[in-house]
């Protein structure tokens, strides 16, 4: 089987892509992938370092995009078309596997004769994604809630985030002695995704001695911040309690094991990562973004799982709501059992499945 993944971003489109793309290895070993992402995208290095080769076409965004913007957005999404045919032409891929974004748009209308498997990863899908909907055979959601959005509900199947078999390879023993962690004091893991959050890392940092009180801190800054979170914590290092990393690539999984409460961001991979793990979590949404972030707090907040920080109040609240948590037993064992009743652990071979079945049918 050949497999033509196109995906941009991380949580919401590099790793549940890799997910998929690891089980399917799995059941065939003789399958070959080649993954298409945007130029100048994030995604090549993580994609590289999982061994798959990778293609860049040109491409962008049209939603909320302004007048003198939009004809050169159109411009660069006739050009990702043209590419896309000519990759299309020299790979002859039997299935399609679009998730994340804008990038998949002009790979869709190339390759609109080829079936093709659409993942969403938020519950509620932004333009781009919205648009492959009309394109793609099959349609798999995270959640129920996701199938409203789509005009051909006969096409949705829920199948649940798909989460890399890295991770669970961890567990609360194993990732504590990873990240030389302490049995005897809670764990609290801050993390803004892959490219770090300032508006997290900066009232993190105000509050930092008072978080240390209550437990140790595994903080994942992200790269832009890093230089300077490392010249202001030195001293807070040497204590043992703070454990700062820029990113973590294997070691994620063991940062979700060893944690006993997270503050993070509401990305998708908040839906199928945390759950993985029973992680209970202060979820603050990024605010100056499409609100699926907002819709994904709203969903784990309104099953017990999670409680929400808005960005503007983080710093006041921060210290209230970890304590409050942390120093409260029942409710934290509650918030982590709601949490594990929401994981699908099958969901990327379910998807695969899709993806095989398509191949199958088309061939």
């Amino acid at each position: 089987m050949r497999l033509l993944i196109c995906a941009g971003g991380t949580g919401g489109g590099v790793n549940p892509a890799l997910a998929v793309n690891n089980a399917l290895r799995m059941e065939h070993a003789d399958m070959q992938t080649l993954w298409v992402g945007a130029k100048g995208g994030m995604e090549a290095g993580l994609v590289e370092r999982a061994g798959i080769p990778f293609k860049s076409i040109p491409a962008s965004g049209l939603h909320g995009v302004g007048l003198k913007a939009l004809p050169g957005n159109l411009a660069q999404l006739a050009r990702g078309v043209f590419a896309s045919r000519q990759i299309l032409g020299e790979f002859k891929p039997d299935v399609l596997f679009f998730t994340g974004g804008y990038v998949a748009v002009p790979m869709a209308v190339a390759g609109r004769r080829i079936p093709s498997v659409l993942y969403v990863p938020d519950i509620e899908p932004g333009l781009a994604l919205k648009t492959l909907g009309r394109f793609a055979r099959r349609i798999a959601v995270t959640v129920d809630e996701s199938t409203r959005f789509f005009q051909r509900p006969e096409r949705v199947t829920v199948t649940g985030y798909p989460t890399r078999p890295e991770l669970a390879r961890w567990d609360r023993t194993s990732g504590r002695k990873a990240l030389n962690l302490s049995d005897d004091l809670p764990v609290l893991l801050v993390t803004g995704g892959s490219k770090g959050a300032r508006t997290i890392n900066n009232p993190v940092l105000e509050r930092l001695p008072e978080l240390l009180e209550l437990a140790q801190v595994v903080h994942i800054t992200g790269e832009l911040d890093w230089n300077e979170i490392q010249a202001h914590t030195r001293d807070l290092a040497q204590t043992g309690r703070y454990h700062a990393y820029p990113y973590l690539h294997d070691e994620m999984g063991a940062a979700l094991a060893a944690a006993d409460l997270a503050i993070a961001r509401a990305g998708a991979s908040t839906l199928g990562e945390f759950p993985l793990f029973g992680l209970p979590a202060v979820l603050v949404p990024y605010p100056y973004a499409w609100r699926y972030q907002k819709v994904n707090a709203d969903y784990l907040v309104a099953r017990g799982a999670a409680v929400m920080i808005e960005n503007e109040n983080l710093s006041a609240q921060l210290v209230p709501a970890v304590k409050g948590l942390l120093q409260d037993p029942a409710r934290l064992a509650s918030m982590r059992s709601a949490m594990q009743k929401l994981s699908r652990p099958q969901a990327a071979a379910e998807i695969g499945r899709q993806l095989v079945a398509l191949a199958e049918k088309r061939s």
